[in-house]
């Protein structure tokens, strides 16, 4: 397992995603929004994640038991990288997840589709999962 690198501007991405007072109880705004990506791409999960200093924890989740995940096996840590959609076809056979507990136990994810929602000043914090 990779766990992704942690960019040189975390700490103010970090900042700014504290600012936004988000907290980790649901809300049927981001609940809806998931529910629709979950039926739209046809998949079994979908989440609202955003990715913490350690954990990577669910605003929204459909389809998944769990409620947060360690960031060092979040593939949303990956995500928040990059600028563009981060796909992952088959999870099994990528080296940077394929010993992933995430894939190798449940919930055994094989494809993954993150996209990054920026924020204030370009910040990559809360990425949609699928």
């Amino acid at each position: 397992m990779q766990p992704a690198p942690i960019p040189a501007d975390d700490d103010y991405r970090l900042k700014v995603v504290r600012q936004l007072n988000i907290d980790s109880v649901p809300e049927e705004r981001f609940d809806r929004v998931t529910r629709l990506a979950k039926r739209m791409f046809d998949v079994e999960i979908a989440l609202l994640t955003i990715v913490d200093r350690d954990t990577q924890w669910f605003k929204s989740n459909v389809g998944l038991a769990a409620n947060q995940t360690g960031r060092g096996e979040s593939f949303c840590g990956h995500a928040i990288l990059g600028d563009e959609p981060f796909i992952i076809h088959d999870a099994s056979i990528d080296e940077r997840f394929r010993d992933n507990p995430l894939v190798t136990g449940d919930p055994n994810i094989r494809f993954y589709a993150g996209v990054p929602i920026k924020i204030e000043g370009g910040v990559k914090s809360v990425p949609y999962a699928l």
